[in-house]
């Protein structure tokens, strides 16, 4: 859908003159001939550009009157866009480092005090990912930040945003931190990956000492065909997970026991209606710890949600217990929290 209303008039202007004076072509000298405006939107507002143009004169010159734009205008927006490169990277961390998804980028942009649309989002998004594949295949750049390394490890992963679209698949070297590839793929087939394996160990320019990955069976495939004679393991925590799940299966089990025995919650919450006095409210109180406890879920394999479970609840008792202790209604309670 095109836009029916009109932009609001920027309240802020930037001038931008070309630092080059002489031309390219024949070394004759390049005057400023007119001024081309273009509003651009940013993260502090709008704001329009008056750009200087400078243009060679010479009939005999292979630039004779082609327009010689200011080098400051690249960085700040790309051509012909009217958002800025800071909302770019802007989109493109909330998209891949906070996961979020193009509605929800939408509305922080919204809340920032920006006039954009979900569908704007959406091409921004695709800029950021062809800025970002520029700049991770410029070889020379790699070879400049990993100079010094003796080899690389690299880490291969994919990550789906959405379910049904393509897959990111990411390839990172472990010991710099460095991400050396991101290529978006319809599928996730060794036939794929092999080429991006290919690549990253031409460009780098350094051995492959090694390669890390969840074990995904076309990962294992494209690896045993692009570097046969290199190591390939399995992540840390993929492996730790993969120990850890036998007990993660015990603790899981054992917490559906314990949520069996504090399923008397509601029948006292209903009791308590009606009435506003002081023990009514610290009964509630314990219902609410209760019902907060047992919906709080842990994550495999550090996170044991059974055990989590256990200390929580045994707080909750511990607390009953001094409350007897003091003259309350201790069997009540008490029996009801177990």
């Amino acid at each position: 859908m095109a836009r029916v209303t009109a932009r609001e008039r920027p309240e802020r202007e930037r001038q931008l003159t070309p630092v080059r004076e002489v031309c390219p072509g024949c070394g004759g000298r390049m005057r400023v001939r007119y001024d081309n405006c273009r509003n651009l939107v940013t993260l502090s507002g709008m704001v329009r550009l008056r750009l200087r143009i400078r243009r060679c004169e010479a009939p005999d010159c292979r630039r004779f009157r082609l327009p010689d734009r200011p080098e400051a205008e690249g960085a700040l927006a790309l051509p012909q866009h009217e958002f800025g490169l800071d909302v770019i990277a802007l989109v493109g961390v909330l998209r891949h480092r906070e996961h979020r998804s193009v509605p929800e980028i939408h509305a922080a942009l919204r809340g920032r005090g920006l006039d954009i649309s979900e569908r704007s989002v959406t091409n921004l998004l695709d800029r950021y990912d062809e800025l970002l594949a520029t700049g991770l295949t410029d070889t020379r750049r790699l070879r400049r930040v990993l100079k010094g390394q003796r080899g690389v490890i690299l880490a291969l992963d994919g990550l789906q945003p959405d379910v049904g679209h393509e897959v990111l698949w990411v390839v990172r070297d472990c010991l710099s931190g460095v991400v050396l590839l991101t290529r978006s793929l319809l599928s996730s087939r060794g036939e794929d990956l092999e080429p991006l394996l290919c690549e990253v160990a031409g460009a780098v320019g350094l051995p492959v000492l090694g390669v890390v990955s969840d074990g995904q069976t076309s990962i294992r495939r494209a690896v045993e065909r692009a570097l046969p004679v290199v190591p390939h393991q399995l992540c840390q925590f993929h492996f730790l997970r993969e120990a850890a799940h036998p007990v993660f299966e015990a603790d899981r089990h054992a917490k559906v026991a314990l949520k069996a025995q504090v399923r008397g919650v509601r029948p006292i919450e209903r009791g308590l209606e009606g009435r506003d006095d002081t023990a009514a409210e610290v009964a509630r109180g314990y219902c609410a710890a209760v019902r907060g406890a047992i919906t709080d879920d842990g994550r495999s394999p550090l996170a044991a949600s059974g055990l989590k479970l256990k200390d929580r609840l045994e707080a909750v008792a511990d607390s009953l217990d001094r409350v007897a202790e003091k003259g309350g209604p201790r069997r009540r309670w008490r029996g009801s929290a177990h």
